[in-house]
């Protein structure tokens, strides 16, 4: 990444069973957040390590901070985070980096 720019993930476990349809349904909901102006590099990860117990993880990257707190504040956003994940998400690890710029 160069300086300035900023990734935002988040690892989490939804209450749903594996491969269920309620499963599913979220994860479709959460990948449409891809759709927000701003957003890039977006993915959807399903976790493969037995270090944690989070099931599954969002990556994206935004310009700079400008375009990360446009995306905060998106309605799109703002409605998934009420309607979706507080209700859904029961456990959830969220870390935002910003690039550094290296020293030369």
């Amino acid at each position: 990444m160069t300086a300035g720019r900023i990734r935002h993930t988040v690892a989490f476990t939804l209450p749903h069973p594996e491969g269920s349809a309620a499963e599913q349904d979220f994860l479709d909901a959460a990948e449409r957040l891809a759709l927000i102006p701003g957003v890039e590099a977006f993915e959807l990860l399903a976790e493969v390590s037995p270090k944690n117990a989070y099931r599954f993880g969002i990556s994206m990257e935004f310009a700079d901070r400008a375009a990360y707190e446009g995306y905060n504040e998106h309605p799109d956003h703002m409605r998934f985070v009420q309607e979706r994940w507080l209700v859904e998400v029961t456990d959830f690890l969220e870390l935002d980096y910003e690039a550094r710029q290296r020293e030369q």
